[in-house]
């Protein structure tokens, strides 16, 4: 009976596997794929493939992005294209915040982490792409996937300004953020 039980958590595991593909439109014009890491960070995972597969994060812009550092996006609700940019980055979606799941992986270029408020049990819909490593978030912040297709578009990102990173003028966008499988 417990093999059994373990053959059905493998099968619900596997069946979970997932990914993102992101149409990219902007200075960067392409497609990146990420590889969600469901095992790591499984509550923040099936937020963000819930977002995603409701069409939340289409249309949503790359609102801070830092020079050597790391791009970011997901503002669902007030991060939209076409709306009022002064907001970005201060929402999130109609779903909970997440507790946090801090892992031992490292925050290496590449990396998908979740972005969050001084609280760490406040990512909700944000989520940032190193464009370099960024040690200093290890253990700090959750991650919940790596791009494993799609860097060259990822470092096309449009820069932000200052310290912060805000995007001034039209910012990068996901036109359309699919999951796969």
């Amino acid at each position: 009976m417990l093999k059994l039980a373990a053959a059905f958590s493998l099968m619900a595991g596997t069946a979970l596997a997932s990914g993102l593909e992101i149409q990219i439109e902007g200075e960067a014009n392409g497609t990146v794929k990420i590889d969600l890491l469901e095992d790591l960070a499984p509550k923040h995972v099936a937020q963000i493939t819930a977002l995603a597969g409701e069409g939340k994060y289409d249309g949503v812009v790359f609102h801070r992005v830092i020079e050597g550092f790391m791009a970011q996006t997901g503002d669902v609700q007030f991060g939209r294209l076409g709306g009022d940019m002064s907001r970005a980055g201060m929402g999130g979606s109609e779903l909970p915040d997440l507790p946090a799941e801090f892992s031992e992986l490292n925050f290496d270029r590449g990396v998908v982490g979740m972005a969050r408020s001084q609280n760490p049990n406040s990512a909700n819909s944000q989520f940032f792409i190193m464009f370099k490593p960024g040690h200093f978030l290890n253990g700090q912040y959750t991650i919940i996937g790596e791009v494993t297709e799609g860097m060259d578009v990822v470092d096309a990102i449009k820069r932000g300004a200052g310290n912060s990173g805000s995007v001034v003028g039209k910012p990068d966008v996901m036109t359309k953020v699919t999951v796969t499988d």
